[in-house]
């Protein structure tokens, strides 16, 4: 009988105590931290006598492949607690020790060890069953970071070493071609070759400056948001930036966030925080006055901005930051209403998706955990609702069983971009807790008063997160609809600048967003910038043209030309936009 094959998720944890017996033979002063699994690989951190450099990594490879042809066998064993810490205290581990008596504090009494040849490691497993079996897997040394022991910047600083380990080499050189192609669509990079954005940390790191034609993109964004958001029965709010203490303490957020919200200001002797959320604000509107089942739905979306306390270490591009703009909606409905609103509040997140160019979309779905608010009728009801909701799109999706918030279910959407990539981004967010804290009633059809449902939603996630992922998706070369500039005009001599100028204005005067690449350059060179900011069309101007009253268009996408009238060129291309193609 052939023997089953080891699962890459233990394949990869041993390569992981491979890495980290190399390196204690290349210092053997070493002090181990953690070395788990990862997506595509493993890491390790430690603490050395000296700094790594990235030629030690071929170094480290090599002392790797060789203990992979000792074909030393993973040996498990247990150890009491007591005797496990004495041994981990001889062999000079701190880290080791500390991670020990965490396990005794929680009650365990014994640990587990994993030995393979001389190395032996504090580890629950699983390991292939010799060093051996990994000489059919593809591993490489990738790359050193630093890492806070337990993430904590008061701790001490390690170097974690990150490996790539799969089943194959061709899926390590598959992985490679395609991490190399995210290196060319990094939002990061586009984002400055593009003048899109910009962060400052002397200013304040983790914050966004959106450039002028960022900006340009982020208004077609908003516009298209806003506009689909009342066609969907929604009304626009706008809520204020800061909120007295009492809003928090209410909310809960200051028992329950109070890490991820700035220090206070003092206003008129009262506490003020910035806002880390918009929903206690639009609680504060729907408490306004007398609500009854006949004013059900209520769905309010605002895109407000919110500020929130993130490690500097964890700060990355657009994508991890600590202001942000949410695009944010709270659905208030009576539990009658409840179903047909979660129905509808998918298919509208899909539609929005789709129209920005994602179509493989996943649910997941977090159900009620063992510590929760709110009746389990409610739960119930809440998480029916948003099954039916997955299974009326025919989504594929995974249950998180016990994975929901205290205070209710939720959906997550994640999305695929262009590169395979998963994202997640769309959250729908049942919401026991703020409807009883806030005490919100409406009047029933019984003229009695009734606590209503109420949904957190957020359909693209955050407008800054969203961008960075929308960048990274079509490699900074964006549809016409969202372009920042829609057209070059590139007159191919000064002459023929006046021409260039009347066509910029009639361009201009149907809504479209052009600029002229004047003559204070080779053709060429004009041509070739045109191409590296990614204009989707091009018009090259010249005495035919002039004379003509025609454009040479150049499309981007296709690398087509075709002679035109301009007239005609106006008009397929207000098309396009108007239809939003892709």
């Amino acid at each position: 009988m052939k023997a089953k094959a080891p699962s890459l998720d233990a394949v990869r944890h041993s390569f992981s105590h491979v890495l980290a017996q190399a390196v204690l033979s290349m210092f053997p002063e070493a002090k181990l931290g953690i070395g788990p699994t990862i997506e595509t690989g493993f890491y390790y951190d430690f603490d050395l006598p000296r700094t790594l450099i990235p030629e030690d990594l071929p170094i480290l490879e090599k002392k790797m492949r060789q203990i992979i042809r000792e074909n030393q066998k993973f040996e498990h064993y247990d150890e009491p607690v007591d005797k496990a810490i004495e041994c981990l205290k001889q062999a000079k581990q701190p880290y080791k020790v500390e991670l020990v008596a965490d396990l005794k504090e929680t009650g365990e009494k014994k640990v587990n060890f994993y030995k393979n040849g001389p190395f032996v490691d504090l580890c629950k497993g699983p390991h292939v069953f010799s060093t051996g079996e990994l000489a059919a897997a593809s591993f490489k040394l990738d790359k050193i970071a630093g890492a806070y022991w337990r993430g904590d910047e008061k701790r001490p600083m390690l170097q974690r070493i990150y490996g790539l380990a799969f089943e194959t080499k061709e899926e390590l050189e598959n992985y490679l071609k395609m991490r190399e192609e995210a290196g060319k669509r990094d939002h990061r990079k586009l984002g400055k070759e593009l003048d899109l954005f910009s962060t400052h940390d002397q200013a304040g790191a983790g914050l966004i400056y959106w450039h002028p034609k960022g900006g340009r993109i982020r208004h077609a964004v908003e516009n298209f948001w806003k506009e689909q958001h009342f066609k969907n029965g929604y009304e626009m709010v706008y809520t204020p930036h800061i909120g007295r203490s009492w809003l928090w303490e209410t909310s809960g957020h200051l028992d329950f966030y109070r890490e991820s919200m700035y220090s206070p200001m003092s206003i008129d002797d009262e506490d003020f925080f910035v806002k880390p959320m918009n929903c206690p604000f639009h609680i504060m509107m729907y408490k306004n006055g007398t609500r009854s089942y006949r004013d059900l739905p209520m769905r309010w979306a605002e895109l407000g901005t919110v500020y929130r306390y993130e490690a500097s270490g964890v700060l990355h591009g657009l994508l991890r930051v600590r202001g942000f703009t949410q695009d944010d909606a709270h659905i208030i409905c009576t539990p009658e209403q409840v179903e047909d609103e979660i129905v509808e509040v998918l298919r509208f997140s899909l539609f929005m998706w789709k129209s920005f160019g994602f179509n493989d979309v996943k649910a997941y779905i977090s159900t009620k955990p063992e510590k929760s608010v709110g009746e389990k009728k409610k739960w119930d009801q809440a998480t029916k609702a948003l099954q039916k909701a997955v299974d009326k799109e025919k989504l594929d999706c995974q249950i998180d069983e016990g994975g929901g918030a205290f205070y209710g279910p939720k959906i997550d959407l994640k999305v695929r971009d262009a590169l395979g990539r998963e994202w997640q981004m769309s959250t729908i967010q049942f919401d026991f807790n703020l409807p009883e804290r806030f005490n919100m009633v409406y009047v029933g059809e019984d003229g009695k008063e009734h606590q209503p449902y109420m949904v957190h939603r957020a359909l693209l996630g955050s407008l800054e997160r969203f961008f960075g992922v929308m960048i990274e998706h079509y490699a900074g070369a964006f549809p016409a609809w969202l372009a920042p500039v829609q057209v070059s005009l590139i007159p191919v001599a000064a002459p023929h600048e006046d021409y260039a100028e009347k066509v910029r204005q009639q361009l201009f005067a149907e809504g479209i967003r052009v600029e002229i690449l004047r003559a204070d350059d080779t053709l060429g060179k004009r041509i070739r910038r045109a191409e590296m900011e990614k204009h989707p069309y091009m018009l090259v101007l010249g005495d035919k043209e002039k004379e003509s009253g025609q454009v040479a268009v150049r499309d981007y996408k296709t690398k087509q030309q075709k002679v035109m009238k301009l007239g005609a060129f106006i008009h397929e291309l207000k098309k396009e936009i108007e239809e939003r193609k892709l």
